[in-house]
């Protein structure tokens, strides 16, 4: 089982990113996703997170209104659109997967809920 997450990288404030992640060796329609970050000296937080059920979705405080999550199962990947971008937005950023029947969506937020992980992908939000 593999999460491949991609599309970080350095973007001024105010621009845009699409971070991607592609499953393989799981069928992703059937699992809950989130994106975490991290930022450095500080603890990994939830970004975002879509049902598998019922494609609701979910977000951090810090990011409502400026980031989206999606998913296509047919192509196996999952995505996060990033606007408005701000320095504090700069973290690595990782997508989860947790199978959709054992996911709590009361407590999307928590790392302790997914049980499978990507390797990150740095975003850098600098002038």
């Amino acid at each position: 089982v593999q999460l491949q997450a991609s599309g970080g990288g350095l973007v001024q404030p105010g621009g845009s990113l699409r971070l991607s992640c592609e499953a393989s060796g799981l069928t992703l329609g059937v699992y809950a996703i989130a994106w975490f970050r991290q930022a450095p000296g500080k603890e990994r937080e939830g970004v975002s997170a879509i049902s598998d059920v019922d494609g609701s979705t979910y977000y951090a405080d810090s990011v409502k209104g400026r980031f989206t999550i999606s998913r296509d199962n047919a192509k196996n990947s999952a995505y996060l659109q990033m606007n408005s971008l701000k320095p504090e937005d700069t973290a690595v950023y990782y997508c989860a997967a947790e199978a959709g029947y054992m996911w709590n969506r009361n407590i999307w937020y928590e790392k302790t809920e997914y049980d499978y992980w990507g390797q990150g992908t740095l975003v850098t939000v600098s002038s």
